[in-house]
């Protein structure tokens, strides 16, 4: 008995993965890494400038202001292909590394194959953290830079909402000059503010009028203030029970003038949230894209997987295209059924909830499952 104990000692000090394995297998996949996020951020580059140009050719922008435009929505675009890059990343480290019989190697000592996904699986969860906690806020001040930018050359409109922790601040424009709403709230469902107060300015911003009333409902083409007081300079002010003010916004165009929630911080996100909840608002889409930047460790891990499924395996010359290329389409199905997934989540069809952490739960527990198998096979 004490001769196995001393036999399976070495054993079992050949399962563990050293250190100096695990850093070199880390060092293989980060350098995959930089090279393929570089090159596909370098092709987005030149591919968002060829965009641009063809949107702004018959508009009178510079060139050095189209680069900074392609320049501005770059990291933002670098953030949504990630996951393709941490895919084609570990598909090549795995790859190379099994056809160099380096991993056979590791194996044949008893590594196991989880034991040498560790610091792959590790290095894609510090890369999915560091997208969260510090690409995501660079890119949504840029990308807000980059929204104004479009809004002024592309569509030749300025943002006319705004929500803040006194409510929300409405701007409409018309023949006789431009009107700012302040509102404190809004009915839940439906276009109604709640305490109002309206100013209104002609041209040159010189101030009209200022009207305060207890609720504004929209209609077509027109506010209908209620309860309302009507003050000029200079003359008493007038009470109202109805008041009519023209407008050419719509319920549509007003939820759409909210700052996207890809425009804001990771870490502003649940103060924005509140807020649009305690005005009235619908923070739907904010939730989802909440949760789904929560997700992205466990989404660029679930890619690990699913790229060892297809890569550990030594493969017969003339099948290694085929099998890299079912890796690759199998990543792009993930991200169509997550869009979608993501699209009945802001419907409202499915808890947000669910609709932001099913994807990445899916797709680890998909890669899980067809690595015990081919393990245990």
């Amino acid at each position: 008995m004490m001769t196995d104990l001393v036999t399976s000692q070495p054993a079992m000090r050949r399962l563990r993965l050293s250190p100096t394995l695990s850093k070199y297998i880390a060092r293989q996949y980060l350098s995959w890494f930089c090279s393929f996020f570089f090159a596909i951020v370098a092709i987005i580059y030149l591919a968002t400038i060829v965009d641009l140009l063809d949107r702004l050719a018959t508009k009178d922008v510079s060139l050095g202001i189209t680069l900074n435009m392609a320049f501005l929505k770059l990291p933002y675009l670098s953030q949504e292909v990630m996951p393709f890059t941490i895919l084609f990343a570990a598909m090549a480290t795995f790859w190379r590394l099994t056809r160099s019989h380096e991993l056979v190697v590791a194996r044949a000592a008893g590594v196991s194959v989880w034991q040498f996904l560790l610091p792959v699986l590790a290095s894609s969860v510090v890369l999915g953290a560091l997208a969260v906690c510090a690409l995501n806020p660079l890119s949504s001040v840029l990308l807000s830079r980059y929204e104004r930018l479009e809004a002024n050359y592309v569509r030749n409109q300025a943002s006319m909402l705004a929500v803040s922790e006194t409510g929300l601040w409405l701007r409409q424009a018309d023949e006789s000059g431009q009107s700012v709403i302040h509102a404190e709230s809004i009915k839940p469902g439906s276009v109604a503010l709640q305490q109002v107060m309206v100013f209104r300015y002609a041209e040159q911003d010189r101030f009209v009028d200022r009207i305060d009333a207890r609720e504004a409902q929209l209609q077509s083409g027109r506010w209908l203030l209620f309860d309302a007081w009507l003050a000029r300079p200079g003359v008493p002010s007038e009470f109202h029970e109805q008041l009519a003010l023209p407008t050419d916004l719509t319920a549509d165009n007003i939820q759409d003038s909210f700052a996207p929630p890809e425009t804001i911080s990771f870490w502003n996100l649940p103060g924005f949230i509140s807020l649009m909840q305690a005005a009235g608002f619908s923070a739907t889409p904010h939730r989802l894209q909440f949760h789904r930047l929560l997700a992205l460790p466990m989404l660029f891990a679930a890619m690990v997987l699913l790229a060892a499924t297809f890569s550990l395996r030594p493969q017969r010359r003339g099948r290694v295209g085929v099998v890299i290329l079912a890796g690759m389409l199998t990543g792009f199905l993930l991200y169509f059924l997550s869009n979608f997934v993501f699209a009945i989540g802001l419907s409202g069809t499915i808890p947000v909830v669910l609709a932001a952490w099913a994807p990445a739960g899916v797709s680890l527990m998909l890669g899980v499952a067809m690595l015990l198998h081919l393990e245990d096979g």
